[in-house]
């Protein structure tokens, strides 16, 4: 490839990743969102992060069967509730990290 094929790609490809983002948000600036859409729109956060931690929680990797006896889910309890208690996302991930670590000793 050239050149300036390489810049045509590399626009087009910048083009198609902006212009998804930026349209929605020039329409929407001026507009007033009815309440239940933004409620609605408010779920998506928490939604995104369970459809990723799921898998991993719950899912062995080996053959995609449920099991509730992985020391990720095990750890994960505690953490949780330590996460709820104290609210600090700095303890959270060295709690979780530390868990984690006298997990692997025992399981």
């Amino acid at each position: 490839m050239t050149f300036s094929e390489y810049l045509f790609l590399f626009g087009g490809m910048g083009l198609v990743t902006y212009l998804p983002r930026a349209l929605p948000l020039l329409y929407l600036a001026h507009k007033q969102l009815p309440q239940w859409l933004i409620d609605w729109l408010s779920l998506i956060p928490v939604a995104v992060l369970s459809a990723l931690l799921a898998p991993s929680l719950f899912a062995d990797a080996a053959d995609r069967s449920f099991s509730l006896g992985k020391a990720e889910f095990i750890v994960a309890i505690p953490t949780l509730i330590f996460a709820l208690k104290t609210r600090s996302l700095g303890g959270t991930v060295l709690v979780g990290m530390l868990l984690y670590w006298l997990t692997s000793f025992f399981m």
